[in-house]
């Protein structure tokens, strides 16, 4: 008796004798074309149209009823139109403090683009314009005039006024810090926490502003607010490993009557420090390392 074995079927390789073609050394990249700016929101034009509005119909009212005024008296008027030009001379005080506190921020994207770039005269430059708003911080001046390549002047601001004034963001952020500890820590409510620690984190934002030659108004500290927010994301990974530890002390029965709302006061605390970081980065021209 035989018994036939069943050949199985075997994979079918094919191999080429000639050698496979190498790839170039050298790729050309492509740069994607930069989008053109989409100019003011929506919101923005809204809010100009109805603040142009405001103004013009006011000062056009305030002129009628200063005319009106010296038909009735010289004195009368002069008077009025003194009164009408005090009011409009605040006015416009205020405005041109908004417009320069958004110009700031505007300037600081400038001088660190010159920072970033290769330009050797361009990151002087930037360096001279940034250090004449920091003048305790000018005596770098002669080294940076001396520097060869912009990476030695980036260098040299670095361990010079940005050290400086790191230190002052830390103590700075540690009083916040010390006061939102204590706050968060006597306050029952998780309402009022949250009233205290945007209360005080606006004004950390705007004490590190001015430490940066920045002093920006109530537009500026908003514009500067979405920037900390953006900037804030390059410094949140410690808050995580806060919040992890935070949340596991207050989850165990035992720890939790004694600890009581000290480990969410510590987390408002790190918060804290953090965002005067974030602020910082958003008001230093240097680039980050």
């Amino acid at each position: 008796m035989t018994i036939e074995t069943e050949t199985l079927p075997r994979p079918r390789i094919e191999a080429e004798a000639l050698p496979a073609p190498r790839l170039p050394a050298e790729v050309a990249v492509i740069q994607p074309a930069a989008l053109p700016g989409r100019g003011p929101g929506t919101i923005t034009l809204a809010l100009s149209g109805v603040g142009v509005l405001a103004v013009g119909l006011a000062a056009l009212a305030t002129g009628n009823f200063v005319a009106a005024q010296f038909t009735r008296g010289a004195a009368l008027g002069w008077l009025t139109l003194a009164v009408a030009g005090l009011g409009f001379g605040l006015l416009g005080a205020g405005i041109w403090r908004e417009l320069r506190g958004l110009l700031g921020l505007h300037r600081v994207d400038r001088l660190r683009a010159a920072l970033a770039g290769g330009d050797l005269a361009q990151a002087r430059a930037a360096a001279r314009a940034w250090l004449t708003r920091l003048p305790e911080h000018d005596g770098v001046l002669p080294a940076i005039e001396a520097a060869g390549e912009v990476g030695a002047v980036v260098a040299l601001l670095r361990a010079g006024p940005v050290a400086a004034l790191r230190a002052g963001t830390d103590a700075l952020s540690r009083n916040a810090a010390l006061q939102v500890f204590a706050a968060t820590a006597a306050i029952p409510s998780p309402s009022l926490d949250g009233l205290l620690f945007a209360w005080r984190g606006l004004r950390l934002v705007r004490q590190v502003a001015e430490l940066h030659g920045v002093r920006p108004g109530l537009l500026g500290t908003l514009a500067l607010l979405r920037r900390t927010a953006m900037s804030a994301a390059l410094v949140t990974a410690a808050d995580l490993a806060a919040n992890t530890a935070a949340h596991a002390l207050l989850s165990n029965p035992i720890l939790e009557h004694l600890a009581g709302d000290t480990a969410a006061a510590m987390v408002a605390a790190r918060r804290m420090t953090l965002l005067a970081r974030a602020a910082a980065a958003a008001c230093s021209p240097v680039p980050p390392v």
